[in-house]
């Protein structure tokens, strides 16, 4: 039985920088698309590619999802510095240091051992 305590706190989480980021996008639609596309790359879909993110957030198309990457007005720097703040909030010091160490990770296509 998978322990859905850690589930929930993780999605509370996701939910305050959704928050916290989300008032850099002027509009709802690009708003929703953020979440949809951040929850597919962080999801369970095999191939992270925009015909099946968008069929993962339930999007018959993949059409809103690109448009939030190539043409919707939002200021990527802002949003660094949105989740910057909110890493630096999470660890509880404003000038460490997060290293992230993907040594240990099977190689892409590696069969489980």
């Amino acid at each position: 039985m998978i322990d859905e305590a850690p589930a929930g706190v993780w999605d509370r989480e996701l939910e305050e920088l959704f928050l916290r980021v989300g008032a850099r996008f002027a509009r709802v639609e690009p708003r929703r698309r953020m979440r949809d596309y951040v929850r597919g790359l962080l999801g369970p879909v095999g191939r992270k590619n925009g015909w099946q993110l968008a069929e993962y957030a339930g999007h018959a198309t993949p059409d809103g999802l690109q448009h939030l990457l190539a043409r919707s007005c939002w200021n990527a720097d802002l949003v660094r510095d949105d989740l910057q703040q909110y890493v630096a909030d999470q660890l509880g010091e404003d000038d460490g240091v997060l290293i992230l160490d993907d040594t240990g990770c099977a190689p892409r296509g590696a069969g489980a051992p």
